[in-house]
């Protein structure tokens, strides 16, 4: 009797096991009333709960799905919430109200459980609701002080949103309960960073360091300050670090390209430049490429169809791919972000000098019918940036770094000045609604790539624009250009400098404080106004 009593017992936790699996299934599929349907008549226990408060949440049953969720949360208050992993679920199959509805019944039902407070405002974030967002961790920061990582989402969406001062009080705040806090430090140091003040900033960076010496993100935060305070020779080594975070080498370690010392010699090597980054990083990168040309390397360019014309134009370059294509058969490999590391300690430590690119000499007589007519300035405008798709901290930069057309209606009013529009993108659909008075000439209806665009730019006096690809490419054409850059600006452009070393006709016109884009269009208006003195003399 007792071996049958036996074979029962394991006969049901077989079906048992059978029907959560099911239930699971369901789940993962978004079939949440399916999934409910199942596990809901099942005894409890912890998995057969956490299928149904999740079925539950999806089923807009948030109410009981909060008891659910509470419940097994006090079972283990120190793990992480259940209540996220239904977030991240629901998250899947685009169940926000859903998720919202419970995670907001959650909070009411345990209002200091701070594992909560972090839920929803992420949640909120994700959506861009960052007033929302906001107000919620100030209430998880009000009821728990020192609770570390509300105060650091906390600090670091307040650095977002132009409280930089308050992001920085409230992570000095953190580090007197939790001065051995990595993560804390780190933040503190980037948002120092942004806010050009580099010392400090790399001081909090060696505090992170000596806790998470391992720690590539870290290293790479670190990076970004020496660049910006100037340190080539200490930040290009530290760069490399990116390459630790997984899923970024994608080539063996073993044959990435070495540093090279002055003397060095890399005849009939075959280099395997490999895309990376944005398109206005590898047109800054180009100019490292002549260096490698001229120590003998057979020089291979991957880079993205946008820019392959203008690379393939590098004297010397012996093919050209675009990322799509196998790669060849190589010696080396170097990532572009790589180049500056290879060459630091040679005399090519800045690249060759402008200009490094040439556009195509067909077309810029081409574009040259596109142009507004002689006598008068041409000045081509970009004001709005394009950032990566899929990239949230892209999106943020492309929020902050771009404006809208009717903030430089304004430059329509300086005399003998005609504005070429060089935008593309969803910023462009600005021009659908151009400001009154505003003459803006279009040619990029009939652009295909950034040969193109450099053809344009060569038929102009001066560009105008934003911090994007257009300024790299107008700067490696040797064109005069105006940058209205962002407060917190990238770490290429330094600190306090209105010039570039890397393009000598380059001028920086930065705002004052974050977002401030006034200023820097008024200082815009002068710059040009000057320059229409006499109207056919180009600035530079």
């Amino acid at each position: 009797m007792a071996r049958t009593g036996q074979t029962e017992t394991h006969q049901h936790d077989t079906a048992r096991t059978e029907r959560l699996r099911q239930a699971m299934q369901h789940l993962e599929n978004g079939g949440f009333a399916q999934a409910r349907a199942i596990v809901e008549p099942l005894c409890d226990d912890r998995r057969a709960d956490i299928i149904l408060a999740h079925a539950l949440a999806g089923c807009g049953r948030s109410a009981r799905a909060a008891r659910m969720l509470c419940r097994l949360a006090q079972d283990n208050p120190t793990a992480r919430h259940p209540a996220q992993d239904m977030m991240t679920l629901l998250l899947r199959h685009s169940r926000l109200e859903e998720i919202e509805t419970t995670l907001h019944a959650t909070l009411r039902q345990t209002p200091n459980d701070i594992r909560l407070y972090d839920q929803l405002g992420e949640f909120l974030l994700l959506h861009a609701r960052t007033e929302e967002a906001i107000e919620v961790l100030l209430e998880g920061c009000r009821r728990h002080p020192s609770a570390l990582r509300t105060g650091n989402l906390l600090a670091v969406t307040q650095n977002e949103t132009g409280e930089a001062h308050k992001a920085q009080a409230l992570l000095r705040h953190l580090l007197t309960y939790h001065p051995q806090s990595a993560m804390t430090h780190a933040n503190l140091a980037h948002i120092l960073t942004i806010d050009n003040k580099v010392d400090e900033a790399l001081h909090h960076h060696a505090q992170a360091l000596a806790l998470r010496p391992d720690d590539p993100h870290i290293h790479l935060n670190h990076a970004m300050t020496l660049l910006k305070a100037g340190r080539h020779a200490d930040g290009w080594p530290e760069y490399e670090w990116r390459l630790r975070i997984p899923g970024r080498l994608k080539y063996p370690p073993e044959r990435l390209l070495p540093t090279l010392k002055q003397d060095g010699k890399l005849t009939g090597q075959r280099i395997l430049i490999l895309s990376e980054a944005g398109l206005g990083d590898m047109l800054m990168y180009l100019r490292f490429v002549p260096a490698l040309i001229r120590r003998g390397a057979r020089v291979t360019l991957q880079v993205p169809r946008e820019i392959l014309p203008l690379a393939a134009r590098i004297y010397g370059v012996e093919r050209v791919i675009d990322p799509l294509r196998p790669v060849p058969a190589h010696d080396w490999h170097c990532p572009f972000g790589s180049l500056p590391r290879v060459l630091a300690q040679t005399s090519d430590i800045i690249g060759a000098p402008v200009p490094y690119l040439q556009a195509d000499p067909h077309k810029v007589l081409a574009w040259a019918d596109y142009m507004p007519p002689r006598p008068g300035l041409r000045v081509g405008l970009v004001w709005g940036g394009a950032s990566r798709p899929g990239v949230a901290q892209a999106q943020a930069i492309d929020r902050k770094r771009s404006m809208n057309l009717v903030q430089l209606a304004c430059l329509s009013t300086i005399p003998g000045l005609y504005l070429v529009n060089l935008q593309r993108g969803q910023h462009a659909r600005q021009m659908t609604d151009i400001p009154d008075g505003m003459q803006l000439y279009d040619p990029m209806d009939d652009v295909r790539d950034m040969d193109d665009t450099a053809a344009i730019i060569m038929n102009l006096d001066i560009v105008v624009s934003v911090d994007t690809s257009i300024v790299h490419l107008a700067g490696a054409l040797g064109r005069p250009v105006i940058m209205m850059d962002r407060y917190d600006n990238c770490w290429r452009w330094q600190s306090g400098q209105e010039d570039s070393q890397w393009y000598p006709h380059l001028r920086i016109v930065r705002q004052s404080r974050p977002g401030a884009w006034d200023g820097v269009v008024a200082r815009v208006h002068d710059l040009l106004q000057a320059a229409t003195i006499p109207h056919t003399a180009p600035m530079h």
